[in-house]
Parts: C-alpha cells; sequence; structure tokens
C-alpha cells in the first residue's frame, strides 16, 4: 500500500482519501503542464516579466511559475545610466535556450550601441526592434538601430506606403528585420510588417467582441455621398448608409458627420468573409413613426412643406423626420398631369387629406383633395354662381376650394383679367372669389369655373335693372307721371346710392 500512496497518506482505495489524492495529484499535473509550457517557448514569442534581480551584465526576470530567464543588462543603459530596477515589469521576447538559461530580450531600445549579432537574432526570432528615421534615400529610408544602418523601402513605412519623408523623418518606431545579409552589411527593415501583424491582431479581437446590437465608437473616416465610413479601433472601416443616418430623409451626409468625428453607433449588420461591418444611427434614435396612427387618422385634414418631387409624386413634410407622400393621381383635382411640378413646388405649403398610414412601414398618403364617398359628392349645376376660396395659382389657372368640399379649376381665360396679370400676386391663396360652373362632369367630379361669367353676369344684372328701371319711367312719363329729366335724376340716384 505505501507503494501506491504517499507516506503521510491514510488513504486506501476504498476510503474517501481517494478524492482527495486524485485532486492533488490533478493540481500537480495542471503545475506541470503550465511549467512545460513555459519553458517550451518558440523563439520570438512574447512575454510579460517581473525584474528580480539586476547583476553586472544581465537582468533576471521571472515570466511565470517557477520560470525564470536572462535579459542583457545593455538593453537598459543609456549614457551610464540603468534605466530599469527590480519589479518593474517588462515585455520580452524569448530568443533561445543555452545551457539551461532562457535567454530573452525586449524590444531593442538603442541606448547604447547595438551589437550586430543582436539584429540578426532579431531577424532569426522574428523580434522587433526600434529604429529612428534618419533621412531619405533612393527607393526609401535610412534607420539607425543603436547606430547601425538599416534600410527601409517607401513601401514599407507605412500601410499605405509614404513617399513624405518629412513626415517621418527624426520619429522613432518599431521594425521587423527582413533581412540580414553580408555580414549585417545590408538590414533591411519594415515597419509595415509589425502594424499588419498589429491589424490582424486587433481584427482578430474585435471578432471576438463585436456582435450584431452592439453600440461601438469609432472615428468618422471618408464621407461620401452614399454613406459614412468609420475606423473601428483603427483596423477595420464599418459603413453608416445615408439611409440609416436619421430617421429623416438625409441629402447631405457632410452636413450632419465630418472627418475625425468621433461617433457612436449601433452594429445592425456583421459579414467577417466580406469585411463588412454595417452601423446605424437611426437605431440610436427613437422611433418616430411609433404613434403616427394617432396623431395621423385617416381623413384629417394636415398642413406641411412641399420637400421633394418625384415623377410619380410629391412629399410633403409634416414634422421632423416624418414625411407623407401625395401621389401624381391625388394632385390634379381630377386634371390629368404628367408631373407634379405642374401643380406644386419645393418650399410650397399645402394642406392635405390623410388617406392611409403604415407605421411599420414609414408611409402615410396624403391627397389635396378630400376623398369623399360617391354619394357625398354633391356637385353643383351649371350655370350656378358658388363661393369659394383660392386653394392654389397655378400658371393654367387657379384651382377655387367649393363650401362643398371639392375644388374647381377657373383656366386663366376665363379669369377675365388682361393677358399676363400675376394672378398668384393678386389672388393669393386664401382670397374669396365668385365663380359661375360652366361645366360639370358628373362621372369624374370635375367642375370647371369662370370669374369672366360672373363679371358678364353682374353687367347683364345691372342693365336689366337699368332696363326695367327705364321702362317703369317713361310709362309714368307717358301718363303725365314724369319727364324725361325726371327719369334721369332717379336713375342718377339709384347709382349713387348702390
Amino acid at each position: 500500500m505505501s507503494e501506491d500512496y504517499p507516506e503521510n497518506s491514510n488513504s486506501s482505495p476504498s476510503s474517501g482519501g481517494t478524492v482527495e489524492y486524485e485532486e492533488s495529484f490533478e493540481k500537480l499535473l495542471e503545475e506541470s503542464d503550465s511549467i512545460r509550457r513555459k519553458t517550451r517557448l518558440r523563439p520570438g514569442e512574447k512575454v510579460k516579466a517581473t525584474v528580480i534581480s539586476i547583476s553586472d551584465d544581465s537582468v533576471y526576470i521571472d515570466f511565470g511559475e517557477k520560470s525564470e530567464g536572462v535579459v542583457a543588462l545593455s538593453e537598459f543603459v543609456e549614457d551610464g545610466v540603468t534605466h530599469l530596477k527590480e519589479g518593474d515589469e517588462v515585455n520580452a521576447f524569448f530568443l533561445s535556450k543555452t545551457d539551461g538559461t532562457m535567454r530573452f530580450t525586449t524590444l531593442i531600445h538603442g541606448y547604447s550601441p547595438v551589437k550586430l549579432e543582436a539584429i540578426r537574432d532579431a531577424q532569426a526570432a522574428g523580434i522587433p526592434v526600434n529604429g529612428e528615421v534618419k533621412r531619405e534615400v533612393k527607393g526609401g529610408f535610412e534607420v539607425s538601430v543603436g547606430g547601425i544602418r538599416c534600410f527601409c523601402p517607401f513601401s514599407h513605412i507605412d500601410l499605405s506606403g509614404g513617399r513624405e519623408g518629412g513626415v517621418f523623418l527624426g520619429l522613432t518606431f518599431p521594425f521587423k528585420v527582413l533581412e540580414f545579409e553580408e555580414d549585417g552589411r545590408n538590414i533591411i527593415v519594415s515597419r509595415r510588417a509589425l502594424l499588419e501583424e498589429e491589424k490582424k491582431a486587433k481584427i482578430e479581437e474585435l471578432k471576438k467582441s463585436l456582435e450584431v446590437g452592439a453600440e461601438i465608437t469609432g472615428i468618422v473616416r471618408s464621407v461620401q455621398k452614399f454613406g459614412v465610413f468609420v475606423a473601428l479601433e483603427g483596423v477595420v472601416d464599418a459603413l453608416i448608409p445615408v439611409s440609416e443616418m436619421g430617421w429623416g430623409r438625409i441629402e447631405e451626409p457632410k452636413n450632419l458627420l465630418s472627418v475625425n468625428q468621433e461617433v457612436t453607433a449601433k452594429l445592425i449588420a456583421l459579414d467577417w468573409e466580406k469585411n463588412r461591418l454595417t452601423l446605424s444611427l437611426k437605431a440610436m434614435q427613437p422611433n418616430p413613426w411609433t404613434f403616427t396612427s394617432e396623431k395621423y387618422p385617416v381623413g384629417v385634414k394636415v398642413s406641411g412643406t412641399i420637400v421633394r418631387l418625384e415623377p410619380f409624386g410629391a412629399f410633403v413634410n409634416l414634422e421632423p423626420a416624418i414625411d407623407g407622400l401625395i401621389h401624381i393621381s391625388n394632385l390634379g383635382a381630377g386634371r390629368r398631369i404628367n408631373h407634379p411640378k405642374e401643380v406644386v413646388e419645393v418650399g410650397q405649403s399645402v394642406e392635405a387629406y390623410v388617406l392611409a398610414v403604415d407605421p411599420e412601414k414609414g408611409k402615410i398618403s396624403l391627397s389635396l383633395e378630400q376623398k369623399l364617398k360617391p354619394e357625398e359628392i354633391e356637385l353643383p349645376e351649371k350655370g350656378e354662381l358658388i363661393d369659394g376660396v383660392v386653394d392654389r395659382v397655378m400658371p393654367y389657372g387657379i384651382f377655387l376650394k367649393m363650401s362643398s368640399g371639392l375644388t374647381g379649376l377657373i383656366p386663366n381665360a376665363e379669369m377675365g383679367t388682361s393677358r399676363g396679370t400675376d394672378h398668384s400676386h393678386m389672388f393669393p391663396a386664401g382670397t374669396d372669389m365668385q365663380a359661375v360652373v360652366i361645366e360639370v362632369d358628373k362621372k369624374h367630379h370635375r367642375v370647371r369655373l369662370s370669374r369672366k361669367a360672373v363679371i358678364k353676369k353682374t353687367e347683364q344684372d345691372e342693365y336689366s335693372r337699368y332696363k326695367n328701371a327705364a321702362n317703369v319711367q317713361e310709362q309714368k312719363s307717358s301718363s303725365g307721371m314724369g319727364s324725361f329729366g325726371e327719369l334721369l335724376k332717379a336713375k342718377m340716384d339709384e347709382r349713387e346710392a348702390v
């Protein structure tokens, strides 16, 4: 039994101590695996470590349970001053294991002259080095890594490639050593390679953290007619389509967002295979259509402004983010028109009637005419004198709203005004006017009116009154009851009274 169980254990196969033993054994295995993982690092693998001691030429670090390594002290010395102390945390890269000692290096700082061997080791292990961009040379830049001259091609200084030397000169960046040839006489470095690795790592992190419905913040990178591109973590672009920039119609995205502006939006679509991310500002705002059915019941009269004309109709803005549509068939008051511009224009204030509301689709249908049932429509009789109010003035005539709710058309030729008269100035909307019915289309409920006929009718009535009065006076004169002078005086008195 003593060979099967620890000496100080009183457990036996049949006792409850077996569970404790198994748990202890599993813990030992986990610790052993952890140590093995720590000691089987790949060259170039990065670890986070703590400085535990500093000697004359080495820095000893602890990067995990019972795992230690060493870094050359020269990496932290500048002008004889050591830029490190015990307890500091450093990021180090594994180089190799020599004589049981695990050798590491930090990002090569260049505090002091660097040996060619250090750059060669960095190239072999894929470890980045710090270098200062000294000057622009043919095809690229001269980069100094701890006093050693290296070359960075234009295409490798940045993700997009940089030929504007003034932007990079004098700056220090981490570089990846791509080539180490001719015993160090030809060293090629790349900043872009590290940026691409960093970008790839960030994208992988985003893939783990992002999900549809999340609210994310980014920086506007580009503003286009069709939408706005937003940079996320500086590594991937997401698009806010113009249709998702607000509940109302957005004519110019640049009027809402600008380059370098920080914006928070909701992620509504995600396709990592095509690297397409779609954001929405609209989803962050309350839906203005929620209560439209209550606010705009069918049949109610509303006021708004024409904001857009399309071949199929005119859009009327009723309130911020709420537009209604007057279909072209509801614009002509029974008259066939080819385009809404024949009846209305952008910026014009109009009154209309609600025909239908669909909050889910964000649609309100309107009509300039109140839609009555056939049995509710009262058509006037031909020759009837009616009172009305000017509804709107068009190039071809005036639409007059009658007391019945119908609208009749007075063509310009029936206005009784001289050719070229500005009717919109003389008879603005809301002007009271009388007209005579000259044509009634009972099938299509169309009424043509004439103001000229009212003038003519008034003249005829006046002439009839005059003629009747003359006849009366003539009869009085012939019977000896008056004279022509009395008749003339009576007529003049009548006109003065009017």
